[in-house]
């Protein structure tokens, strides 16, 4: 199986509500987000012309704007602004339905990725570092 992987990189800051770790409090974190995409059709053989699966400058272009979404963004989750309502008017504040966990934080890169890629494309893996020891990752399993 060939795939490609292209790797990202974004700040972003949250809080986790209802986790009695530290991560209760809003933090940001460097995340390492690598995106592996591959063929519908898998081919077993060399690639034709231009010999791509696909191009590496496309992925990005189909990122930018979910990563220009996340970076430099306070991402919160209703439940966490319910209970915590002075924060509602911070200018880089993106709200959630659902907590900005790692796991999550992927779920939503899926959905928006899955819905630009080109029909001969398919998402194979999402991985992302939330620190350097530390990382969520998604794989199709078809």
């Amino acid at each position: 199986m060939l795939q490609v992987t292209r790797i990202f990189r974004f700040e972003m800051a949250h809080a986790i509500h209802g986790y009695t770790g530290a991560c209760r409090h809003i933090h940001g974190h460097s995340y390492e987000l690598h995106v592996s995409a591959r063929q519908v059709n898998l081919i077993d053989n060399y690639l034709p012309a231009p010999g791509f699966v696909m191009d590496f400058k496309d992925l990005k272009h189909l990122m930018e704007p979910i990563i220009n979404s996340l970076d430099h963004k306070l991402i919160l989750s209703r439940e966490y602004l319910n209970n915590h309502t002075g924060l509602a008017e911070l200018e880089n504040l993106v709200t959630w339905e659902h907590e900005p966990s790692a796991e999550n934080i992927l779920t939503f890169i899926r959905l928006g990725l899955q819905k630009t890629l080109p029909q001969n494309i398919e998402l194979h893996k999402l991985k992302i570092y939330e620190t350097k020891n530390s990382y969520a990752e998604w794989v199709n399993n078809k």
